[in-house]
């Protein structure tokens, strides 16, 4: 076949022997499928050598007309494409015609009188005949017979019912319409949830178009791009998510990965908005301040570069000792540090963390004490201080310039604690010791009057952890 003026030319055509074809009209009977292998439009014509040959459906169609119908069906009635081809208006599944058997005719078992003012085809419905049956819209599961597809073709140009391919400019519409609407639900919706939409929205298309079909002239649209389009969008909005995603992991992972270790950064990922809470929110936590004592005679008696190194040494045992109980290390005040238990993410037992870290910094600082000791002569020890309570914890400073950090009454207890302890030593509120009593040994260092507190704070020192 090739194209010739807007119409199919053939390049072969097989005719009735010669006494059929001069005492009858005869029309051409080729059932053209789509790729897929689904029978969906009828050709009403073909060029072959100058002549227009027409189909078998609407020769049969027009004798029909001029005896029974008094209004005339035109060509140009016809939604015919380039290719002089319409869609198939089917009316119903397979076996919707009636079938009389052959036989039935010939035995005298109905009568010509049966088929009185009826379009009558004769055509093979064996099931050998495997070249006369096709699929179609209507079952793809179960096949339709060639003489059936002819019986639908007729009974079109007897209704005038046929299908119009919806204009581009329409589909160009529908396809927006359900772009924003796939926009708006993938976005809102988790890739699951989103996969069923997919198919709602799939679904809905389909409804759309059946309604819009259901008059004389329907409209029909290719369900390929505008599906393929749904989906395409589904995969590129999980794509977006996906960017979007790794973008907030790394906004993260900059605020938290200075303070936790990354195991927590991950737990913080992974928890969401249950996990973290910004801006400012008040909950129990423990803090734990923790100072170099001795680190200023040290500073006179090394070079600039040694102290340094030294404080780096020291700074990064408190680090490790830190993210190694689940702490958040809340800043660094020159030779000193500040970490906070229970923010941003819930820990349980957070007190026994805190007194833990102090411990694993207390233990760990010995080989650089010794260190010290045999280089400079001096005695560089750490002083701890623990108290719990109750704090404002988020996202604090300028709008520009802003630190995660928790304030309160039980952050100023705790560094005034610190500021108390002797080189060495760990001391902890009462608040802490009633939730640490089992696990620590600890000497009762009474009570001590500290800067900004009218009343006395009942501490104790630790001198033994029962549980690393």
């Amino acid at each position: 076949e090739s194209a010739k003026r807007g119409t199919l030319q053939a390049v072969a055509v097989t005719r009735p022997f010669t006494e059929l074809d001069n005492a009858a009209e005869t029309g051409h009977i080729n059932t053209i499928m789509d790729n897929d292998g689904i029978v969906r439009k009828t050709l009403l014509d073909f060029e072959f050598e100058e002549e227009r040959i027409e189909s078998f459906t609407w020769k049969l169609y027009k004798f029909y007309e001029n005896k029974y119908s008094e209004s005339k069906l035109r060509i140009t009635d016809i939604p015919l494409n380039q290719w002089r081809q319409t869609y198939i208006r089917f009316s119903g599944k397979p076996y919707s015609f009636e079938y009389v058997p052959f036989h039935m005719v010939l035995n005298g078992d109905i009568l010509g009188e049966y088929f009185r003012d009826r379009i009558v085809l004769v055509g093979p419905t064996a099931i050998g005949l495997a070249d006369d049956y096709y699929f179609t819209p209507m079952a793809p599961q179960v096949p339709m017979y060639g003489v059936e597809i002819h019986a639908n073709i007729i009974k079109q140009y007897i209704d005038r019912r046929f299908w119009v391919e919806i204009p581009l400019i329409g589909q160009y519409m529908i396809m927006l319409i359900l772009g924003v609407l796939g926009y708006f639900v993938f976005n809102k919706s988790k890739p699951g949830i989103g996969a069923i939409a997919l198919l709602g929205l799939s679904g809905m298309f389909m409804f759309i178009i059946n309604k819009i079909s259901a008059g004389s002239t329907g409209y029909i649209m290719s369900f390929i791009y505008p599906i393929s389009f749904i989906a395409a969008q589904y995969v590129a909005v999980l794509g977006e998510k996906f960017i979007l995603e790794q973008l907030e992991k790394k906004r993260v992972t900059d605020v938290f990965g200075k303070y936790v270790a990354p195991q927590i950064v991950d737990k913080i990922l992974e928890e969401g908005e249950e996990g973290l809470q910004l801006g400012g929110s008040r909950r129990d936590i423990t803090v734990l301040f923790v100072d170099i004592r001795g680190f200023t005679p040290l500073s006179e008696a090394a070079e600039p570069e040694e102290v340094v190194s030294i404080l780096n040494d020291y700074l990064t045992l408190c680090a490790k000792s830190i993210f190694a109980y689940g702490g958040t290390l809340d800043k660094y005040i020159g030779d000193a540090a500040m970490a906070l238990y229970n923010a941003p993410l819930s820990l349980d037992n957070h007190q026994l963390r805190a007194v833990q870290t102090a411990w694993a910094m207390h233990e760990g600082a010995r080989p650089l004490q010794e260190k010290l000791k045999k280089q400079f002569d001096k005695v560089v020890r750490f002083g701890v201080g623990i108290h719990t309570g109750s704090a404002i914890v988020g996202n604090i400073g300028a709008d520009f310039r802003m630190d995660y950090t928790a304030i309160g009454d039980t952050v100023n207890t705790a560094a005034r604690i610190e500021a108390n302890s002797k080189p060495g030593q760990i001391l902890i509120s009462q608040e802490v010791y009633d939730n640490v009593r089992d696990f620590v040994d600890v000497t009762d260092i009474g009570q001590i009057q500290v800067k900004g507190k009218a009343q006395p704070l009942q501490v104790y020192q630790v001198d033994n952890l029962k549980i690393i």
